[in-house]
């Protein structure tokens, strides 16, 4: 999207005497040259007539956050129907400085003044901050005083590629003893917004080291030093984060902008040539929105998450002296499921995701049969899985591939890719 013409209209829309201040990630985004998909603006006066003002201007979606603050949003999509967000806000306390040093971290704590765009307003240093590819809390209590920016810094510090000064570092560890007290529904936000970036599995990894994965998804820090039978290569907990950054490079092959170099390696570059022609149907599945704006890309990869969630539940050792998991899919389902009602996922979200940690094996199963799935074995694949089928193929996909890793022999890959391909063509 074009923001000078963005910050144009908003500009353009206020009236004379009002002084409206783009904060927060924008600037920070900017700064840094990346692309920019959230706009934030602070302002003393009526957010609500100037934000009207801004959605007719730019034919946008006009909404109010909370009337007793004074926050609303105007949503606007391009032709790709891509989706960018400008937040307004009343300047809450005494001076815009003082509302900046309220903030999170530094580098979300400067200000630019629509009219006089060449200063950038940064009480907090968060500039040099930028330079030195630092996470600074703003204040020494900033974290615990909000304890779910606990989660907010390990997701920026990903994100960013920054590392998190160790005052800063000191804060998260203990807002982990706080952050219960935090409301289910902005816990679920901030985790959503992990889920549905990239780099998953590194924040879930500094989630570890600072001890918030053990209070909020105990679950998954169960599944350190869970011990698999070949062909595994990994623990059940290496495994797991093999699995979402495969999920992650498959999803960018097969529904991602087509790029030369997003197939590179002989396992993306057959995902491609077996499923590329599905690549439209693909964008069109997982671009299809579930409630509250949320998207499947996040869903998909708590999926990747909980998959194996059952195993330390079901290990045990058969008659023949192997390690077997019998059962754990249903197991994971549960667990899933009881932890996505926790995070007050809508009804939909839950039923998806226990269907796809349900059914993950389905695809496997069809494949060691060692022939192509029937029409009837199709039929019946769906009529268990509705739409939910293409999410257990891609997840299948990822599965096989964080099993064996490096060691994946190409006519076992192929065979998912066949069976995957003979499902999709059917959907």
């Amino acid at each position: 999207m074009d923001i000078e013409r963005i910050l144009a209209a908003v500009t353009e829309s206020a009236p004379t005497g009002m002084d409206v201040f783009l904060v927060g990630g924008g600037i920070r985004d900017r700064l840094m040259g990346r692309d920019v998909h959230d706009l934030d603006f602070i302002l003393r006066g009526n957010t609500y007539s100037l934000a009207r003002r801004v959605a007719d201007r730019l034919e946008g979606g006009f909404f109010v956050l909370d009337r007793e603050r004074g926050t609303t949003r105007v949503v606007l999509r391009d032709e790709d129907g891509r989706r960018l967000t400008l937040d307004f806000a009343e300047i809450r306390l005494s001076t815009l400085e003082e509302d900046l040093a309220s903030r999170d971290f530094t580098v979300n704590a400067m200000a630019v003044a629509l009219r006089e765009p060449e200063r950038i307003i940064d009480p907090c240093e968060g500039a040099m901050d930028l330079r030195e590819k630092r996470l600074r809390a703003c204040r020494s209590t900033s974290v615990l005083d909000d304890p779910v920016r606990a989660l907010r810094a390990v997701r920026l510090a990903v994100s960013l590629g920054f590392h998190i000064e160790r005052e800063t570092l000191n804060q998260v560890r203990e807002a982990t003893k706080l952050i219960r007290r935090i409301s289910a529904e902005r816990i679920r936000d901030e985790w959503v917004r992990i889920v549905e970036g990239r780099q998953t599995s590194l924040v879930v990894r500094l989630m570890e080291r600072t001890g918030l994965l053990e209070v909020l998804f105990p679950e998954l820090q169960a599944l350190r030093g869970v011990q698999q039978p070949p062909p595994h290569i990994w623990d059940v907990w290496e495994h797991t984060l093999a699995c979402v950054d495969r999920l992650e490079s498959l999803l960018e092959a097969l529904a991602g902008e087509f790029r030369e170099d997003s197939a590179q390696g002989l396992t993306l570059a057959s995902a491609v040539l077996w499923l590329g022609r599905y690549r439209q149907n693909l964008r069109g599945h997982l671009d299809d929105p579930l409630p509250n704006d949320r998207h499947l890309i996040g869903l998909l990869k708590m999926a990747a998450l909980f998959h194996d969630a059952g195993k330390p539940l079901t290990a045990a050792i058969d008659g023949e002296g192997r390690l077997r998991f019998l059962g754990h899919e249903m197991q994971s389902a549960a667990i899933g499921k009881e932890r996505a009602r926790a995070l007050v996922y809508s009804n939909l979200e839950v039923d998806r995701l226990n269907v796809i940690l349900r059914e993950h094996m389905r695809v496997h199963s069809l494949v060691n049969t060692g022939e192509l799935p029937t029409r009837r074995a199709i039929y019946r694949f769906f009529r268990d899985t509705g739409p939910a089928g293409v999410d257990i193929c891609l997840l299948s996909l990822a599965d096989l591939w964080a099993i064996y890793g490096h060691t994946l022999p190409q006519d076992r890959w192929l065979a998912e890719l066949r069976t995957c391909r003979a499902l999709m063509e059917a959907r």
